[in-house]
């Protein structure tokens, strides 16, 4: 896979995933194929064959990008065994093991499960917990990742009975919403959409949408203070956050769930628009571009007059962005490092 400058793709963990395969450490299974488990697509998995690859990825800008290449894809709920897991873990400590306790059991009792992380992302963490778990590893450094592997098992069944549910579904909070590790803010409302809900206006009507709504926390609030909306749309990319915000406005039978990567773009009208866009993406660096990408997507879709209410930190450059693409832009709250902003189209 290359990029527009013709370059090759950076993502090293993925790359160094596949560094046992390159250096023969390990062979691909001759049979039975191999599960991969949240998937990421780039030029490692074309460089060369990986017959009967199966893939699961949950964030939807990844998942399409795993299906434009071809690779044969699933949101979750893959089962069976294979001898071959693959796994890229994410960075929250619960969700990773879960994750790990998960690829055990679907390596079977001779499969093999390989992860990578960089080191800076909690490789050395993530190489100890797979081996409390499984047994001694073997490791491979490169690129500033560690890719680690078991080999005989010597898994300790207790703990992985508890780890394989520690990511699972709960109440949390009041004991009125269900969250879980690993969805953004999971057992708490951040600061950002705790701003922005002090000074949402009443006064939202008609058709409206949430994009990146998590776990629906906003979107709750809408529908409970608003009463003049007809439906409300929620657009979310993670697979696991949408599940929950479909449990979490079950009784609101004028609420809509959309698995979407809002960068795409939508596909209807709405009357007025709520978000709390993301400005990172996999890195921790800030990704402005991807709030401005929001901000054109919901000015795109916005009717004339339509209304868009949105949070974001107060030094991430929104401004020129808001100016270009709406007739009045003002702001109606600053706290704790954030802004609400309100713009209404032209």
């Amino acid at each position: 896979m290359r990029n527009p400058t013709g370059s090759r793709d950076t993502d090293a963990a993925l790359e160094v995933l596949f560094h046992p395969f390159d250096t023969g450490a390990l062979a691909w299974p001759s049979a039975g194929g191999a599960l991969f488990l949240r998937a990421r697509d780039g030029w490692p998995l074309h460089a060369r064959a990986y017959p009967r690859l199966v893939c699961e990825q949950g964030f939807k800008p990844a998942f399409d990008a795993l299906a434009r290449s071809g690779l044969p894809v699933h949101g979750d709920g893959v089962g069976g065994t294979y001898p071959l897991v693959l796994v890229l873990p994410p960075r929250q400590r619960d969700e990773a093991r879960a994750l790990f306790a998960r690829a055990l059991v679907q390596a079977g009792d001779a499969g093999v499960v390989v992860a990578c992380m960089p080191n800076d992302e909690g490789a050395k963490t993530g190489q100890s917990d797979l081996a409390k778990l499984a047994g001694p590893v073997s490791v491979l450094s490169k690129q500033h990742c560690r890719v680690f592997w078991t080999g005989a098992r010597e898994v300790d069944a207790d703990l992985l009975a508890h780890w394989r549910v520690l990511d699972a579904p709960r109440r949390v909070g009041d004991g009125t919403w269900m969250s879980r590790p690993g969805v953004f803010a999971w057992d708490r409302v951040d600061v950002a959409s705790a701003l922005l809900l002090q000074h949402l206006p009443a006064d939202l009507a008609g058709e409206g949408a949430d994009l990146g709504a998590g776990t629906g926390v906003l979107a709750r609030d809408v529908l409970a203070r608003c009463a003049q909306v007809r439906t409300l749309d929620l657009y979310e990319a993670e697979l696991r956050a949408l599940q929950l915000a479909r449990e979490n406005l079950a009784t609101h039978a004028n609420a809509g769930f959309h698995w979407h990567d809002v960068t795409g773009g939508l596909t209807r009208q709405y009357d007025f628009i709520v978000m709390n866009p993301p400005f990172h993406a996999q890195a921790r660096a800030d990704r402005p571009d991807i709030g401005r990408r929001f901000i054109a997507v919901a000015a795109e879709a916005l009717r004339p007059r339509g209304r868009l209410v949105m949070v974001a930190n107060r030094h991430l450059p929104y401004e020129a962005e808001l100016g270009g693409r709406f007739a009045q832009v003002r702001t109606l709250a600053a706290a704790s490092g954030f802004k609400v902003v309100e713009a209404v189209r032209a």
